[in-house]
């Protein structure tokens, strides 16, 4: 019975596993609202052009 309150009690793989769920939220995520993502990207990169020619 003490082996299993010894394994019940080792928390060594925790971080691992938060890691991983993380992550696996996060691309979940970016699959999504990938869309609204990139728009927002070309968006952006549109706008640094515009103003960077405005400078030249």
């Amino acid at each position: 019975m003490k082996k299993f309150t010894g394994i019940k009690n080792d928390n060594r793989g925790v971080g691992v596993i938060e890691v991983i769920l993380i992550l696996v939220v996060l691309i979940a995520l970016a699959l999504i609202f990938q869309e609204q993502i990139t728009g927002l990207a070309e968006n952006i990169w549109n706008s640094i052009s515009r103003d960077a020619r405005k400078i030249y």
